[in-house]
């Protein structure tokens, strides 16, 4: 029995709740794996991963002085999330997205939120997302953040927290959906026992979001996704959605302002784009308006879009919202704009740039994970009870240097998943990135992207820095 040795430990397991305890959701997948033996189940997982290597499922590393492609790593084992939770998941974060919406639209507008004394003006003008230039914008529908990734943790005592938003560029779904593809593959009778959610119908429901952007009159509007080009580290994303969706992949060079409107060369001449899904950061869109010194945008493109001679996803200025300072005012954006309690708690978060919290985070240093405001990827982060003295002496220099820069958190117990490393079942930490759609309505898609921090004892999930991934289970609520 393979799993019968796996030991939860002192976290919150997210298939066990004792050591040879399953818990009710994962019986048939502990079953199935324990009928396994080691030999099978690290062919099923090689074999996996052979496939995902066969269909490019790549992420770049730009430190990398080995090269900078890398497969991503993939564990067979996934984890499985009961239909009542997720549909309590489901509410909370299609209010999050709503709220956050209001908020980009209101700071771009009339700044109510400001005046009103709910967030302070300097937390929006300090964020470098924050685009004076995006001031007075309408994107079609008032809706700004097309497609979300909200990056969800859960801690020891089982309780979800969401960690941070990611508006501006999010990335990963493709993952998701080739994680799916060659699970169903691996355990095909499996699949067919239990009942889980489908994540196949995530490209229909972008496509339509997309073109729900163009003018009602067009017939037939057409729909680019906007690459920066081969060395990105999302660009199998980018050429896969665009794939899915049956829009061209561009880069900025392959388009042009003419006559009014934005303009795709062709070999047939120039042809009008009326939809960009963007996946290049909003600084580099428009070297006119912008980044003067971008080579990935189109001149003239801010222009085009204020006209509303085109529209782009996620709409520029997003990038304010991913701000981990913005982040600790989202309960408030909750109430001011919705009148409802947020529903999926933010992790408690200190703010540097307060004299108070200040003193107490470098206090308290070695027991905290610090952040900066502006950062990604798992850069620009200290896990204090993981840090060694002179990086906690580092960090707080860097605090008293420039606080807005940081903010802090409690170092969360995040759950655990049993995962193969080498010949053994190890509890390895997981977040969960959903993706949410925001179209004529909000749509999540069934699960995300499980990320696992593959480095024994490791809270660091990210690609960039060791991490893999997982598929995600949403069983399907039972009929009648």
């Amino acid at each position: 029995m393979l799993l019968d040795v796996y030991e939860p430990g002192d976290f919150y397991d997210e298939l066990f709740l004792a050591k040879e305890q399953p818990r009710p959701e994962a019986e048939l997948l502990v079953k199935r794996i324990n009928g396994l033996s080691l030999e099978e189940l690290k062919q099923r997982q090689q074999a996996a991963q052979n496939t995902l290597f066969k269909l490019g499922v790549t992420f770049n590393v730009y430190s990398d002085s080995q090269g900078t492609e890398r497969i991503f790593p993939f564990d067979v084992i996934p984890r499985i999330v009961p239909d009542q939770e997720w549909a309590w998941l489901q509410r909370g974060l299609k209010q999050r997205v709503e709220a956050l919406n209001c908020f980009v639209h209101d700071i771009y507008h009339d700044q109510k939120i400001i005046q009103d004394g709910v967030i302070p003006s300097h937390a929006i003008e300090s964020a470098p997302g924050y685009l004076t230039q995006c001031l007075g914008l309408d994107p079609p529908h008032d809706v700004w953040c097309h497609v979300t990734g909200t990056d969800l943790v859960r801690d020891r005592d089982g309780r979800w927290y969401v960690l941070e938003d990611n508006l501006r560029c999010p990335s990963g779904v493709s993952y998701v959906l080739e994680n799916r593809r060659v699970m169903k593959s691996s355990f095909p009778q499996l699949f067919a026992a239990m009942d889980i959610e489908p994540v196949d119908d995530y490209a229909s429901q972008l496509l339509d979001a997309l073109l729900n952007l163009a003018p009602p009159t067009l017939s037939d509007p057409r729909v680019v996704v906007l690459t920066p080009g081969i060395y990105n580290s999302a660009y199998f994303e980018h050429s896969f959605l665009a794939q899915q969706m049956g829009a061209e992949l561009v880069e900025g060079r392959d388009l042009v302002v003419a006559d009014g409107y934005l303009q795709m060369r062709t070999t047939k001449g120039l042809q009008r784009v009326d939809v960009i899904y963007r996946r290049i950061d909003d600084e580099f869109l428009d070297p006119r308006v912008l980044r003067s010194d971008s080579l990935l945008g189109v001149p003239g493109l801010m222009e085009v879009y204020r006209h509303g001679r085109v529209a782009i996803a996620n709409a520029p200025g997003t990038g304010v919202a991913d701000d981990k300072l913005v982040y600790a005012y989202v309960p408030e954006m909750v109430r001011y704009y919705l009148g409802e309690e947020q529903i999926i708690p933010n992790v408690p978060t200190y703010l540097c740039e307060e004299p108070k919290q200040q003193h107490h985070v470098l206090s308290q240093i070695d027991q905290l994970v610090v952040k900066a405001t502006n950062a990604s990827g798992g850069y620009g982060m200290l896990v204090g009870p993981q840090a060694s003295p002179e990086e906690r002496e580092e960090f707080a220099r860097r605090i008293q240097a420039h606080p807005r820069g940081y903010i802090a958190q409690p170092t969360l117990c995040l759950s655990r998943v049993p995962t193969l490393v080498s010949d053994q079942f190890q509890g390895c930490h997981v977040d969960l990135r959903p993706y949410i759609v925001y179209g004529k309505d909000i749509y999540v898609n069934p699960g995300g992207l499980t990320r696992v921090a593959l480095r024994r004892g490791s809270l660091v999930v990210n690609s960039s820095q060791g991490g893999g991934s997982k598929d995600t289970w949403v069983l399907k609520a039972a009929k009648g």
